[in-house]
C-alpha cells in the first residue's frame, strides 16, 4: 500500500493541478475562443510546454533517476549531489545557448512549428512574438525537472507534483488581468497570457529550489564539465526523452499539421486538455513513482518486489483509466459544453472538440500503458528499446496524420479528426510493442491477482458505461444551451457521481478491491 500511497500523493496533487487547469482553460476559452489569436497562443504555449512534459512528467527522469539513485545507494548523498550539480551545469549551459538561438531564429522556426500560419501574416507574427516570450520557460522547467528527479529519488513527490498548480494559477491571473483591462479575443490578451507563462516558470523554479533546500539537497550552479557520469547520462538521456515523451511528441506533430486548418489547433488543444486529466492523474503518477521504486528494488536484487510493483501499477492504472476512457467516449459533448461553451467558444466549437475528444478517449488506455511499461526499461538503463518503438509510433502517427488530414478534408469531414485517429493508433502500437518485448524478456509477468482483476475491471467499466448512456437520456434536458452554467454543471456532476457509484459497487462486489484495502489506501500515513 506504500506504493499506492505514493500514487495517491502524486495523483492527488496532479488532480488539484488539473482542477486549476480546467478553470484556466475555461477562462482562456471564454476569452480567446478558437480564433486566430487562440491558435497563435496555443502554438506559443505548446512549444515550451512540450519540453515541460518531456522533462517534468517523467521522461528526463528515465535517465537521471537510475544514476542518481545508484549514487545515493552506493556512494551517499554527497556523491549524488555532486552528480546532480554536474548534470545541472551542463543542462543549463546547453539550454541557455539553445534559448538564445531560438529567440533569434524564431521567425524561421515558426515555419516548422505552424507552417499553415503564413497565409495570415498577423497570426504568424503574433505566434512569433508569443513564442519568444514563452521560450525562457523551457530553461526554467529543465532545471525544475532535474530537481524533481532528485526529490523523487529520495521519496519526496509533493514539491515536484505541485509545479503545475503554480503554472495554472499564474495563467489564470493573467487571463483575469486581460478581462479586467477589457481585452477579449484580441492579440493583447494573447501577449498577457504569454507573460503569465514566463512568470510561472520563474515561480516554479523557486518552488523546487525551496523543496531541494528542505530535503538537504541544495544545488550550486558551477562550471560545466564532462565526467564519466555525465557521458552515461547523455547516453541514456536522449533515447529516454524521445521514448518517454512520445505521446507529447505525437501531439506536437498533430499541432503542426493542424495549423493548415483554421481553428483546428485550438480544437485539438481543448480536447487534449480534457483527456489529459486522467492521463495526468494516473499515467504520470505511475510513471513518476514507479521508476525510482523499481530502480531501488533492482539495486537490491529483489526481483519479486519488482514484479509486484509493476503488477500493482498496471492494476491501479487500468482500474482508473478504463472507466475514464469509456466515460469520455460516452459523453464528450456534455463535458465540452459544460467546461468551455461560453463567450467566444460557440456551439460549432463544442461539436468539433467533442468529436476529437471521443477519438482521443479510445487511445487513453494506450497512453497510460506507455507510462506503465516504460519504467521497466528505464530502471534497467535500457532507453534504446523504447526509443526504437517510439520512432515506429512517431512514423505511423506522422504518415497517418498527413494522409488522413487531407483525405478527410477532401471528403468534407473535419480534417483534424484524422490527426486524432492517427495519434490513437500510434499510441496503441507503441504500448503493444513495449508490452510484447517485456513479456518476451520475462521482465513483466502478470501475476494471478492481475489476471483475475483485469477482466473484472473491464466488466465494471462496461456496466458503468451502460448506466451512463441511460442516465444521459434522462438528464438530456438539463444540458440544453438555454440552461444556466450551474444547472449544467450540477447535471454533469450527478451523472459522474452515478457512474462512479456503479463502478465502485461492482469493483467492491467482485473483490477487485476490498473495503479494507480502500480504507488503507486512503488512510494518512502515521
Amino acid at each position: 500500500m506504500k506504493l499506492y500511497r505514493s500514487f495517491a500523493t502524486v495523483g492527488g496533487l496532479t488532480l488539484l493541478s488539473r482542477v486549476f487547469g480546467f478553470a484556466r482553460d475555461i477562462l482562456i476559452a471564454a476569452t480567446l475562443g478558437s480564433g486566430w489569436v487562440a491558435d497563435a497562443f496555443v502554438v506559443a504555449f505548446r512549444f515550451p510546454n512540450l519540453f515541460r512534459r518531456l522533462f517534468g512528467e517523467g521522461a528526463f527522469n528515465s535517465a537521471f533517476v537510475p544514476i542518481f539513485a545508484k549514487k545515493i545507494e552506493g556512494e551517499g548523498h554527497e556523491a549524488a549531489r555532486s552528480f546532480a550539480e554536474d548534470a545541472m551545469a551542463g543542462l543549463f549551459f546547453v539550454l541557455v545557448i539553445l534559448t538564445i538561438l531560438a529567440e533569434i531564429a524564431m521567425p524561421f522556426l515558426m515555419y516548422g512549428l505552424a507552417p499553415g500560419f503564413d497565409v495570415q501574416p498577423e497570426k504568424f507574427d503574433l505566434a512569433v512574438l508569443l513564442t519568444r516570450i514563452t521560450m525562457p520557460y523551457l530553461l526554467c522547467m529543465s532545471m525544475v525537472a532535474l530537481m524533481s528527479g532528485a526529490l523523487n529519488s529520495v521519496g519526496r513527490f509533493a514539491e515536484s507534483s505541485s509545479v503545475s498548480i503554480v503554472l495554472n494559477v499564474a495563467m489564470m491571473v493573467a487571463t483575469l488581468i486581460s478581462l479586467w483591462i477589457g481585452y477579449s479575443a484580441g492579440p493583447e490578451a494573447g501577449v498577457i497570457q504569454a507573460w503569465g507563462v514566463f512568470v510561472a516558470g520563474i515561480l516554479q523554479l523557486l518552488l523546487l529550489m525551496w523543496g531541494m533546500k528542505r530535503a538537504g539537497l541544495s544545488l550550486k550552479l558551477k562550471r560545466p564539465r564532462m565526467t564519466d557520469d555525465i557521458r552515461h547520462l547523455l547516453k541514456l538521456g536522449v533515447p529516454g526523452i524521445v521514448s518517454g515523451g512520445v505521446t507529447q511528441i505525437n501531439i506536437a506533430i498533430g499541432t503542426v499539421i493542424a495549423s493548415l486548418q483554421a481553428g483546428a489547433v485550438s480544437h485539438l488543444y481543448y480536447a487534449d486538455r480534457i483527456y489529459e486529466l486522467p492521463l495526468a492523474i494516473v499515467g504520470i503518477a505511475v510513471g513518476v513513482v514507479l521508476l525510482p521504486d523499481v530502480a531501488r528494488h533492482l539495486r537490491a536484487g529483489n526481483e519479486a518486489a519488482v514484479m509486484d510493483s509493476q503488477n500493482r501499477s498496471l492494476e491501479f492504472a487500468m482500474m482508473l483509466t478504463v472507466p475514464a476512457a469509456l466515460a469520455l467516449a460516452v459523453m464528450p459533448e456534455q463535458i465540452v459544453r459544460v467546461l468551455f461553451e461560453r463567450g467566444a467558444f460557440n456551439a460549432a466549437d463544442t461539436a468539433s472538440t467533442s468529436a476529437l475528444l471521443q477519438i482521443f478517449a479510445l487511445g487513453l488506455p494506450a497512453f497510460v500503458l506507455i507510462k506503465v511499461f516504460s519504467p521497466a526499461y528505464f530502471a534497467r538503463e535500457d532507453t534504446r528499446t523504447p526509443m526504437r518503438y517510439a520512432a515506429v509510433s512517431l512514423t505511423v502517427n506522422t504518415i497517418g496524420s498527413i494522409v488522413l488530414f487531407f483525405l478527410f478534408r477532401h471528403l468534407g469531414f473535419l480534417p483534424q479528426l484524422g490527426i486524432a485517429i492517427a495519434t490513437t493508433i500510434g499510441g496503441w502500437l507503441n504500448a503493444w510493442l513495449l508490452w510484447a518485448t517485456l513479456r518476451r524478456r520475462g521482465a513483466f509477468v502478470l501475476d494471478a491477482r492481475l489476471k483475475r482483476n483485469l477482466p473484472l475491471i473491464a466488466g465494471a467499466s462496461a456496466a458503468m458505461a451502460i448506466v451512463l448512456v441511460g442516465t444521459l437520456q434522462v438528464m438530456a434536458p438539463y444540458f440544453d444551451r438555454g440552461q444556466s452554467f450551474f444547472v449544467k454543471t450540477t447535471a454533469l456532476a450527478a451523472i459522474v457521481g452515478v457512474g462512479l457509484a456503479v463502478f465502485a459497487s461492482v469493483i467492491l462486489a467482485t473483490g477487485v478491491m476490498s473495503a479494507d484495502q480502500l480504507a488503507r489506501f486512503t488512510r494518512r500515513k502515521g
